[in-house]
């Protein structure tokens, strides 16, 4: 699995998302402030990735980089084990 942490600008001061991906399968979740929970989104994670303009914006993390900055991000949530991750991604899977 691949974790993203994501920023509003190419300064990368303050992480403001985080992607989990796994893009063998094409599998890829993200945080939803709007929902407040995790959301199986791959079609907008590799949007994201794959446009040029947000190439400064994004940063690939190992999962204990990504474990220190996913409260920040979420407002207090902790990064789902990769067993639960893997659940995310079979139930979105099964939803298209």
């Amino acid at each position: 699995m691949s974790y993203y942490v994501i920023y509003r600008t190419d300064e990368q001061s303050e992480p403001a998302g985080l992607f989990v991906m796994d893009a063998g399968l094409g599998q890829a979740v993200l945080w939803d402030h709007r929902a407040r929970a995790w959301a199986y989104d791959p079609g907008l994670v590799v949007r994201f990735l794959d446009d040029y303009r947000n190439a400064d914006r994004y940063e690939n993390v190992s999962r204990a980089d990504a474990e220190a900055v996913v409260e920040a991000v979420t407002g207090g949530e902790t990064l789902p084990d990769e067993g639960a991750i893997r659940a995310l991604f079979r139930g979105g899977d099964g939803d298209r």
